[in-house]
């Protein structure tokens, strides 16, 4: 997915990490311009995960959640918006179990 992204953006990032995370579906590192994705992601819908490193590439050309941040959002992947309401209504992980 970066490989398809950076280029429709314009934006380089250096890496995608994958790492267990407990509050957020991804994050990045603006200044080593390093995205991390939660591993969870791997049980969502491909368009979920699509609409998170998007999110993150998209934080590389603008910090913060600016008119600017959604208007690229906007013009890139439309439906952003119904990914992150499926992807916020889901937990991010089930920690236990009951047998």
């Amino acid at each position: 997915m970066m490989e398809k992204w950076q280029p429709v953006l314009g934006v380089p990032a250096t890496e995608c990490r994958i790492k267990k995370m407990k509050t957020r579906w991804g994050t990045c590192n603006e200044d080593a311009r390093r995205i991390w994705l939660n591993l969870e992601l791997a049980k969502k819908p491909v368009q979920c995960i699509e609409y998170v490193m998007v999110h993150e590439l998209v934080h590389l050309l603008e910090r913060h959640h600016s008119d600017r941040f959604v208007a690229i959002m906007d013009r890139n992947l439309p439906q952003w918006r119904v990914l992150r309401q499926e992807l916020n209504a889901a937990p991010l992980a089930h920690e236990t179990w009951s047998y």
